[in-house]
This record gives structure tokens, sequence and C-alpha cells, in this order.
């Protein structure tokens, strides 16, 4: 066989028959398969419902004593393809051996295929997709259908069918099934705007004595999750007054505005396409490093159900809890991906 190693990237949320066939393919032409979970270390949302763990036991599930020929890289969204490109690289090599041949595994489909021309050291292996399936569209018949499987358990493996039913009766599900009712009718009552809409907010990230303040969202979507103090722009109103006015809005933070515009070190614009689920969403964060040492006081209100000051050491821990690209927002600012460790293990 030309490689000991396909590399097969995906998001897998959730595996279905089409995945299964393209990954039974490339363990047939290679001795070993390295899956890279894509959209990892995320908190769980209508786009990505199961972590990492539930999708590796679907894949080992389903795949019986093939299993043992996968290792599994889980992978965030960096939101960047150079940065994400590197950190796949490197993903993969701390799960391979010295002198390993590896080949890329996978289908062009479309803009969404586009990361695989990000590895031309990689030789692609390309395939055609199997039966069309979607998962975009599994996904919305089963929220469609309450969870239940019936409809889509025919295109799905027995194992992530019965993963599917069982979850489904969980609180977990519950929550998403409310976030993906309250998309569905945020988008249609945009659905007749004569163009598509793009949508501004602001970010505050507010670094006190090597503590962040976080508020806890209280709405859908994310709801539960926690995220920068923030909101969307108003009409009249310029950006960084927005950013200010939403920070003590949903924070009460007790500092005069004079007193933050002095501590203003650095702002940035955040404005991936698929950085949020309501649709085209641009961000402005700024980034205010308040040189006291004793913290403001503050209260959660507004749209956020509690507020916090976050020690930085611990924002790593909590990448699973944060809103949208929250983490990768204060990573920006803050550094807290480590170099040579692109995923926590």
């Amino acid at each position: 066989m030309p490689f000991d190693t396909l590399v097969y990237i995906g998001r897998f949320q959730p595996l279905h028959n089409s995945h299964l066939a393209l990954i039974r393919q490339a363990l047939a032409l290679a001795p070993s398969l390295i899956l890279v979970l894509g959209s990892a270390f995320r908190p769980r949302s209508v786009r990505n419902p199961f972590n990492v763990a539930e999708r590796e036991a679907m894949i080992r599930a389903s795949l019986g004593a093939d299993a043992d020929r996968v290792r599994f890289v889980p992978m965030r969204d960096y939101y960047n393809s150079p940065r994400w490109a590197e950190a796949v690289r490197q993903g993969v090599a701390a799960v391979t051996r010295p002198g390993e041949k590896l080949g890329l595994f996978g289908h062009v489909k479309d803009h969404s295929s586009r990361y695989l021309h990000d590895f031309p050291d990689w030789p692609l292996v390309h395939t055609d997709n199997v039966a069309g399936l979607n998962a975009t569209d599994l996904r919305r018949q089963w929220f469609e259908a309450d969870g239940d499987t019936q409809a889509i358990a025919t295109q799905l493996p027995e194992a992530v069918s019965r993963a599917l039913q069982a979850f489904a009766a969980s609180p977990a599900f519950a929550g998403l099934l409310a976030e993906y009712r309250y998309l569905q009718d945020y988008q249609q009552a945009w659905a007749k705007a004569p163009f598509p809409p793009v949508f501004v907010t602001v970010d505050t990230v507010v670094r006190c004595d090597n503590k962040v303040l976080l508020i806890q969202r209280g709405g859908q979507p994310g709801k539960g999750s926690w995220a920068l103090p923030g909101g969307f722009l108003d009409q009249h109103e310029r950006v960084g007054s927005a950013a200010l006015r939403e920070l003590r809005e949903e924070t009460g933070l007790t500092l005069a505005d004079a007193e933050l515009q002095a501590s203003l070190q650095g702002q940035a614009l955040f404005d991936h396409p698929e950085r949020s689920l309501r649709g085209r969403t641009l961000t402005h964060a700024y980034y205010y490093a308040l040189p006291q040492t004793e913290l403001p006081a503050m209260q959660a209100a507004d749209d956020a159900s509690a507020a916090r000051w976050v020690a930085i050491d611990q924002l790593a821990s909590m990448e699973d809890q944060l809103f949208e690209d929250h983490f990768i927002i204060l990573d920006h600012f803050l550094k807290l991906i480590e170099p040579n460790r692109p995923s926590p293990g």
C-alpha cells in the first residue's frame, strides 16, 4: 500500500452511513487511519451537539474490530486557516511514528472542502461521496422530530441511532431543542429581508488582577454558557460606545467611562462567516486592562444570569463552556493557547 496512514478530517455531528462508508474505504487503502474530530472543546450547540468523547464512542461502536486501526485527534476551531492547518499538523504528528507515510483522505464537495488544499505535502486521496448524506439535514430532521430517530434511522449506523435516541431523553437535548426552535424563529423573522442580514455586535475583555470578567448567558442561543459581556450595536451609536454600554448593562461595572478608556489596550474585529449560529455576525472586541489590584464591584443584569471574575489560568479549562468563538477572542488578547499544544488532551 502507498500509505501507512490516511488522515480524514470531519466533524461527524453525527456519524452517518456516508461517513462510515468513507472510513471503511480509507481503511481498505491503508493499514491505519487518523480521524481529526473538528469543532472540539466547544459547548453543545445545534451545529455541534456531541462532544469529542461521544463522537469517538459512536465511531468506535460503529466500526467494531476495525476501531483498533483508528487514532483520534480532537481539533478546535481557530477561525484562521493557516493557524488551524498548523494545529492539525501538530496534532497528527503527536500520534504518528517517525517515518510514517501519510496521505489525506477526503471528498471535495464545495467551499467547505477548501481545507483539503491546506496540506500540500500530504497527497490527497480523493473519494466520491457515498449516498449523498448530509449531517446538517439529519440534525434538522432529528430536531424537527423532537429527538425521535425513526425517520433517519436507516441513514445512521445502528450504534449511532441508539446513541441519538438515548441522548434525546437527556436534559442536554432539551436545551438544544430550545436553541433550535429559537434559531428557527430568529431566522424566519429575517427571511423576508431584501438582502441577507449582516449583524454587528461588540464584546469586551476586561482584565483586572489577572482575572477576566465573564457573564453567563441567560437566553438563547447558548443559554447557560459563559461569555464575554457584549451585545448588538444600536442604530445610532459608535462601536466603542456600544462596548461600554453593553458592559455596564450586563455587569453593572462601577467604573467611569474615562477610567475604562484609559485602560484600553487593544481592539480587534472577528468576522469569520461561521462564527455565529444566528447568521453572518461581526463582532468588535475591546480589551481593557485595569491597573488596580482590587476587583471593581459588579453584578449580573440585563440578559446575563450571572457574572464573575475568572482567573486567567483557569480559562483554558473552561474552553468547552465558552460561547461561540469567545475562547479564541480571549486567546487573541491573552495568549491562552500554548505553542505546540493545539488542543487539550
